[in-house]
């Protein structure tokens, strides 16, 4: 089959790679600096897993900026344009799918459409009623950034927002670039589907939130973190997987689609799911607190100081810090009138936000009087007296 993607994201890249083992893939972007990337069989994005597949031989994918090329004779286009969350609207901002729609119809009205796409419970309905098709169907996409593929290939479970025969032959298709077997497939009704995505995300971000909120009081009442999360862990109803404290939870998709499902219950009774996003923030000016105390009790002399904010990235393993926690807690530091420093690598400008860049290592722990890191790493276990962070287990998880 050809099978066209509109987007070459984490979601886009890693579902596009995956079927380019069986299928002919043409991924499309507007951006010529990533094309030109992948016409070179290098990845736009840090991802294990697509840098070495990218490189075989044995794969079918191309990447062009051309629509015509990408959408024309494909049997499936999957659509995995970013909706970031607009606060404004509370909805995420769909225009960019929209667009996709608008032109594949115009090229190929008979491709079935799949948004891969994080969107509001209720969407694609919508969006087949006004662009007059039924050839738009929902599946949810269930990601860690920098592990993209390999959550592809080992996936969870596959949905498909749609009991059809085409549900079943993308299902299928799916199933197929896998390495991981006997893999649980689910074919829902469509807004259910949607819904899957947010409630998920959801649950983790609470998960999330709540060995937080633990180590906050922890913390504060001098207590070992550790200990209370392994003995809480031990009940297999729990389990000790997922719960290394951070500074927040963060990421492209669990900031907003926390906000998003929140929207969604406007006229459905709730507390909790509004307390998870709250949550987040308390923890933000929480962790920023801990951060001002370890500078000293002598407010004056703050201003003399200097923080070290080690990676803006969440996980070890990406390259990726939109809407990262450290980024709301930089903020709180310099409303205080603290100097903050940044090291990151994948950072090529001076300045970010107004916080300079530091290139060099050994200049940044030296300057930095605490360094922040939400995730220790080798490269600070040196100067650890200086380092303030909740990593208890040093995992991502």
């Amino acid at each position: 089959m050809k099978i066209a993607i509109a987007g070459t994201g984490y979601v886009g890249l890693s579902n596009g790679v995956l079927l380019a083992q069986h299928n002919e893939v043409v991924a499309l972007d507007i951006i010529p600096e990533k094309v030109a990337m992948l016409k070179n069989k290098i990845s736009p994005i840090e991802d294990k897993e697509i840098e070495e597949y990218l490189k075989r031989d044995d794969i079918d994918f191309i990447a062009t900026l051309d629509k015509e090329e990408a959408y024309k004779d494909a049997d499936y286009i999957i659509i995995a344009t970013p909706t970031d969350y607009d606060p404004e609207t509370n909805y995420f901002n769909t225009k960019s799918i929209e667009y996709v729609i608008a032109d594949v119809l115009k090229i190929n009205p008979d491709a079935t459409m799949v948004i891969k796409s994080t969107v509001p419970v209720g969407y694609t309905k919508s969006v087949r009623e006004k662009f007059n098709t039924d050839n738009i169907i929902f599946s949810p996409e269930f990601l860690r950034e920098g592990q993209a593929l390999h959550d592809n290939l080992y996936p969870s479970r596959i949905i498909v927002g749609e009991k059809s025969k085409r549900a079943k032959v993308f299902a299928n298709l799916l199933a197929q670039g896998a390495i991981k077997k006997d893999i649980d497939i689910l074919f829902t009704d469509l807004t259910e589907a949607e819904a899957i995505k947010l409630f998920a995300n959801t649950y983790l971000a609470m998960r999330v939130a709540y060995f937080n909120e633990l180590d906050s009081y922890a913390q504060t009442h001098n207590l070992d973190s550790k200990q209370i999360i392994e003995g809480v862990g031990l009940d297999p109803r729990i389990g000790i997987h997922y719960n290394n404290p951070s500074f927040g939870y963060g990421g492209y998709c669990l900031p907003k689609d926390t906000k998003q499902l929140r929207a969604n219950y406007k006229d459905v009774p709730c507390n909790l799911i509004s307390a998870i996003v709250e949550a987040n923030a308390t923890r933000k000016d929480f962790i920023a607190q801990s951060i001002i105390d370890r500078l000293g009790s002598d407010v004056s002399k703050h201003a003399d100081k200097t923080v070290g904010i080690y990676r803006l990235t969440m996980k070890s393993r990406s390259d990726n810090f939109r809407s990262s926690a450290i980024q709301g807690i930089m903020k709180r530091l310099k409303a205080k009138g603290i100097e903050v420093v940044i090291y990151e690598p994948v950072l090529e400008d001076e300045y970010f936000f107004n916080s300079k860049v530091i290139k060099d290592i050994d200049e940044f722990k030296k300057i930095s009087d605490v360094i922040v890191a939400n995730r220790i790493e080798d490269a600070i276990r040196d100067v650890q007296e200086k380092v303030y962070t909740r990593d208890i287990f040093e995992s991502d998880s």
